[in-house]
């Protein structure tokens, strides 16, 4: 998803699931990572080399769309 993607879908204040450094599923599984329950605090933009990534409440900079779970669906 891209940023402007998950702009149009999701506003500022989303609750959302972050995990800032792995995810724990795939190679990962059964590893501890960090989990956030948690809130967006920022439109997600994209660094330099394009990645997407978002701010969260409870965690400094951004983290990358790919480790960030929305738990509800917003409607419109």
């Amino acid at each position: 998803m891209t940023a402007a993607q998950f702009n149009a879908r999701y506003p500022v204040g989303t609750p959302v699931v972050a995990y800032p450094g792995i995810r724990p599923e795939g190679k990962y599984a059964g590893w501890t990572c960090e989990r956030l329950e948690t809130i967006t605090r920022s439109v997600a933009w994209e660094l330099g080399h394009g990645e997407p990534v978002v701010m969260v409440d409870g965690y400094a900079g951004g983290i990358v769309l790919t480790h960030i779970d929305v738990i509800h669906e917003v409607t419109a």
